[in-house]
């Protein structure tokens, strides 16, 4: 999430250094100090602070709390996540200004993620050989985009672990200013797939076709559209649970 630059001001009023640092969990990740993130998008200036300190702790934790069935405390052990979660708690009540801005997934996007964008905000970047997709939007087109999908997945009885995940993404994005700029970028993903599939990946447009015909209440469609989707993303999402 990118914030105008006018208001960056706020955000790093106070900046709190954590009491715990990720070297004490065994963590490995970006440099703690990394510059904060800049774009240039509608005429105006974004910022988004990197808080990397946090992002790790938060990863540590969400990695332990995914894959706990399957061995994740072999990599992430149960009293590193609970010390983990303290900290974040911690620094959420001194700073409530002290979150992550930046959501990332390793080897592919989850298709909730595609929810908060309109179709026509696709954007191919790069060059041929290393091409990406963008997608950009104002925080509070998002938000009234997640609350629709709400709706419609509330309205369809769908189950209630996939409308927890998207009530999830939704009051993070409701945590910023409708102001902000809420970009989704496939980043080195994009390596996974051939430059010509790139090309025709119409995710954000499969999962709002999705979407649409369950306010319909044509559940065939809404779940022909899905499949589409999923089966796009099938090979991406099967590299995490290759090893």
């Amino acid at each position: 999430m990118y914030l105008e630059a006018s208001k960056v001001e706020r955000v790093n009023r106070r900046r709190v250094q954590p009491r715990l640092d990720v070297g004490e969990l065994g963590l490995i990740g970006e440099e703690p100090d990394g510059e904060d993130l800049i774009a240039e998008w509608s005429g105006r200036s974004f910022v988004c602070p990197r808080n990397t300190r946090i992002r790790m702790l938060e990863g540590a934790l969400a990695f332990y709390n995914a894959y706990s069935v399957s061995g994740a405390s072999l990599i992430v052990p149960e009293t590193v996540a609970e010390r983990a979660a303290r900290e974040l708690v911690r620094l959420s009540k001194v700073d409530p200004l002290s979150r992550s801005h930046i959501l990332t997934s390793a080897w592919f996007v989850p298709l909730r993620w595609f929810v908060p964008f309109d179709p026509s905000e696709r954007e191919m970047i790069g060059e041929t050989e290393v091409a990406g997709i963008r997608y950009r939007t104002l925080a509070g087109r998002a938000k009234q985009r997640l609350r629709r999908a709400l709706e419609a997945l509330r309205s369809a009885r769908l189950d209630e672990s996939v409308v927890q995940q998207l009530d999830d993404l939704d009051e993070w994005v409701g945590g910023f200013h409708r102001s902000s700029m809420l970009e989704l970028d496939y980043g080195t993903v994009a390596q996974l797939f051939h430059p010509s599939d790139l090309v025709i990946d119409e995710t954000a447009d499969d999962m709002w076709m999705s979407i649409s015909a369950l306010e319909r209440g044509d559940l065939n469609q809404a779940g022909e559209h899905y499949a589409a989707a999923a089966s796009r993303w099938a090979p991406a999402m099967a590299v995490t649970y290759s090893n």
